[in-house]
């Protein structure tokens, strides 16, 4: 998989790209990335990439023609061009998969107001929200979108990894023990020391059904629970409302 980023700023994600996960990926061939810095195709003496908005209004707007020139040098026929913004679909798991299955994405990183509307009009495939507020850096929700999505592709992450994450299925994942089996007074749950695979899928199962209830309720509306979920989903929603909660 190929990314290329369009940026003011490629000194904030450099380092992204050398440290971790992502720096074995890009070693082994699995993943490659150009990060382009649009100013440099600014034609004017200050190579200016962000004038008043028309209308008036409060901070600065990406002029189109850098943006354009530097689209055209990279290239955008036959790939997906992503541009994130606070205006756009919400990024979620479903999102980052597809884009998983691209050979190679283009995205954009905005500053300031965000982009002059014709190159969204004219470039842009998906206008994508990687959260419900605002930042001033289109460069970390870039990193946010690329660390979602390359993770995916084969090869880079095994796939048992990923069988069981948060919305993964639906459902959120379970809590995670480790050695030492006591920390801090506190003891791992016993069940995770029995050795018995079948009681600590159960366990493992209601703890993802008793934290998506707590977190994330919305999500059971459109998961397909099995007899075994329903009946652990029941006993959860039952002890809630017990407590004093609400049902999903």
């Amino acid at each position: 998989m190929k990314v290329s980023i369009l940026t003011l700023f490629p000194e904030i994600m450099e380092g992204y790209f050398c440290s971790s996960i992502m720096a074995k990926a890009v070693d082994r061939g699995l993943f490659s990335y150009r990060l382009i810095n649009f100013r440099e195709f600014a034609t004017d003496k200050h190579r200016t990439c962000d004038d008043a908005p028309y209308g008036g209004g409060a901070g600065m707007v990406l002029k189109p023609e850098p943006l354009a020139k530097a689209l055209e040098f990279v290239g955008t026929g036959g790939k997906r061009v992503v541009f994130p913004s606070p205006s756009g679909r919400l990024f979620r798991q479903s999102m980052a998969e597809e884009f998983s299955r691209e050979e190679e994405l283009v995205i954009i990183c905005g500053r300031y107001e965000g982009l002059d509307q014709r190159i969204i009009d004219s470039y842009v495939d998906d206008e994508v929200c990687v959260g419900d507020y605002v930042l001033s850096s289109g460069e970390v929700a870039a990193m946010v979108i690329i660390d979602a999505v390359y993770r995916l592709r084969e090869g880079i992450i095994s796939a048992e990894s990923l069988e069981e994450e948060s919305f993964s299925d639906g459902l959120l994942e379970y809590p995670h023990y480790t050695r030492p089996e006591i920390f801090d007074g506190e003891k791992v749950p016993e069940i995770l020391l029995s050795g018995h695979h079948e009681k600590i899928h159960e366990w493992r199962t209601r703890q993802r059904l008793e934290k998506t209830l707590a977190n994330r309720p919305e999500l059971l509306k459109n998961r397909n629970l099995d007899d075994g979920e329903k009946r652990i989903l029941k006993e959860l929603t039952r002890k809630q409302g017990n407590q004093g909660g609400e049902n999903p």
